[in-house]
């Protein structure tokens, strides 16, 4: 028996195989959106996934405004920040931030299922979100996928 047959591969930068990818975020619930969007950036569905390297694709988010909260999350979730001062927590609610920019909906919700390390901040580098169908990445010729069909 040929034992070399056995050797597991792992994937380093120059053996990644990145592609840029367009996800439309219109009529998904924010978190099994994020969830797999997350996947995405992170390379978990590919073959040769190895979790110490970058080896996920390049997500293009567009329709941010159109992504969904269900319950009452929109008036009760809180985005809380801190200003570095005594005092200086702030909060807004999410309907404040969707009429603000609602790309930090997506954002903030995809960088909270990325591992927290300087690996998660290089993903999330990965990341572009766009309110609108339009987007500033037409040179890379991205492919546009249903999230529906990932498991």
């Amino acid at each position: 028996m040929n034992t070399l047959s056995y050797k597991t591969v792992s994937a380093n930068k120059a053996t990644a195989q990145k592609e840029w990818i367009v996800v439309d975020a219109a009529g998904h619930n924010l978190g099994r959106f994020a969830s797999k969007v997350a996947m995405l950036l992170r390379g978990k569905y590919k073959p040769n996934f190895t979790p110490h390297v970058d080896c996920g694709d390049n997500v293009i988010v567009i329709n941010a405004e159109k992504i969904n909260l269900t319950g009452n999350k929109l008036d009760d979730k809180t985005y809380i920040r801190h200003t570095g001062y005594p005092g200086g927590q702030r909060t807004l609610s999410a309907k404040v931030v969707m009429q603000k920019n609602p790309a930090i909906l997506v954002e903030k919700a995809v960088k909270g299922m990325l591992p927290k390390n300087k690996l998660g901040a290089q993903l999330f580098r990965n990341l572009n979100v766009y309110v609108g169908a339009e987007h500033k990445q037409d040179a890379q010729q991205p492919k546009v996928i249903n999230l529906n069909d990932i498991k």
